[in-house]
């Protein structure tokens, strides 16, 4: 018996797949612009400091021993730590650990996290090879093209349906920047997207737990493993993307295939890092206008907790939808909690890494707070913004409408900033030293003819 589909899907789309593959076997290193090449290299900066800072984070404990128990050789390094494991487990651990906090990279566009997937995938199997640090960012560059491309080609559908977009491209991403680090032709860079494609990774169900950084963990030993199978010989549909039956039409009922196809590799501004932003604030990236206004008035007013009676949020849907826990148990599910956020936000006049702990997030005068923030839905306001009012004690009404967030493209994180943020994360696990190294080397990589030098600062 026949099934019955209501998908009306296009047997005449483009040959997106090949195209992927030839255009990562074949630009030519560093085929973009200097601001283009700087951008990649505050991404990979970034990256790092996030995968330091949690390394020895619960999350990142449970899945390397889970890992160990297969006594894997000695490939490769996990940031952060002594420890050494084949290339496939490093590219996991350190995919899990960079995005334990929530503190990593965001391409706004899409709300994918472009390095969490590819950097650890491309950085283990650099160091495997012997690869440069010029060879690594060609990789960085070209692998988060393939996985941002085919994210704005299905977002927001296939996001709306529950994927963890970050995941469910990433491992696309990291197929493609281990495929040029291989030195793969076209046809079988072709094949590990193929291989890649049978393999998503990711439910917006698991936010708030320990599966959520496992996605861009899994996506990226998912894609390096698929390199090295079409290495190998394995192989897969050539059409593995776009035919009928292939990811992107599986995934979303929205295909638009110009997003994948149109300038690719052209123009600066079509390349996609280079709308890469960075997080200040350590969760869902919709909390961080809410915040940046709660953070302005506090410190416009001199605000102490005691002074507030009421906090209200005009808000996006979106908001509500990804971050809209009122009362989280723990401190990775008040990641996603704009109440707690807001609330975090106004006592310390920050929401790094340390204001998502457990103790904090059920400390007295922590829930206090967080019992007067209201949020309402308003979608006439940006995802990207944010509408504050405060009420005080005394009467007074503070009011602030947020149109961009800090560490937005509008208001980009400067170098400076994103220096204070690799600090704050590594510095407690590696030393105020060897932390101003991993970062004079992280933001220079390309310049390290290997990367001996660089995964001496970066680990025990």
């Amino acid at each position: 018996m026949a099934l019955n589909s209501t998908v009306k899907a296009d047997a005449n789309a483009p040959a997106i797949t090949e195209q992927l593959a030839n255009f990562v076997a074949t630009h030519p290193s560093q085929g973009w612009s200097d601001a283009v090449d700087a951008e990649a290299h505050r991404t990979f900066a970034n990256w790092v400091g996030c995968a330091i800072g949690p390394s020895a984070h619960e999350t990142v404990e449970a899945a390397l021993a889970a890992v160990q128990d297969l006594q894997p050789a000695a490939q490769a390094s996990l940031l952060g730590r002594r420890e050494k494991v084949d290339i496939a487990s490093a590219a996991l651990i350190n995919g899990i650990s960079s995005h334990t906090w929530d503190f990593d990279d965001t391409h706004l566009k899409t709300i994918i996290h472009p390095a969490g997937p590819v950097a650890p995938a491309a950085l283990a199997l650099a160091q495997h090879l012997g690869k440069s640090g010029r060879e690594l960012i060609d990789a960085l560059v070209l692998g988060v093209e393939v996985s941002c491309r085919v994210g704005n080609a299905v977002y927001p559908d296939h996001y709306d349906r529950g994927w963890h977009i970050t995941g469910t491209t990433g491992m696309l991403g990291s197929a493609a920047a281990c495929s040029r680090l291989l030195g793969l032709d076209a046809a079988r860079t072709q094949m590990a997207l193929g291989i890649a494609a049978s393999q998503p990774i990711g439910l917006r169900e698991q936010f708030g737990t320990m599966t959520k950084p496992f996605h861009p963990g899994g996506a990226a030993r998912v894609g390096l493993m698929s390199a090295l199978m079409a290495k190998h010989g394995y192989t897969a549909s050539k059409r593995a993307l776009e035919a009928p039956r292939g990811l992107m039409q599986v995934f979303s009922d929205k295909t638009d295939w110009r997003e994948v196809t149109e300038n690719l590799g052209g123009p600066d501004g079509s390349w996609e890092i280079a709308l890469n932003t960075y997080k200040p604030y350590a969760c869902g990236i919709v909390i961080h206008p809410s915040i940046d206004g709660c953070v302005q008035l506090r410190d416009a007013h001199a605000l102490t907790a005691d002074q507030v009676e009421s906090i209200t949020l005009k808000v996006h849907s979106l908001v509500l939808e990804l971050t809209g826990k009122k009362t989280p148990a723990d401190g990775l599910q008040s990641k996603f909690s704009v109440y707690h956020s807001c609330a975090a936000g106004l006592i310390f006049g920050r929401a790094g890494e340390h204001e998502y702990t457990d103790e904090i997030v059920n400390r007295a005068d922590v829930l206090a707070l967080r019992a007067k923030v209201t949020a309402i839905v308003d979608d006439s306001i940006s995802e990207a913004s944010a509408d504050v009012t405060i009420r005080t004690t005394d009467g007074r009404t503070l009011h602030l409408f947020v149109q961009n967030a800090i560490g937005s493209v509008e208001r980009p994180m400067t170098n400076a900033l994103l220096l204070a943020k690799f600090a704050g994360q590594a510095e407690p696990v590696l030393g105020a030293d060897k932390t101003a190294r991993a970062w004079a080397l992280s933001l220079g990589i390309a310049q390290c003819a290997d990367l001996n030098d660089f995964f001496a600062s970066t680990t025990l």
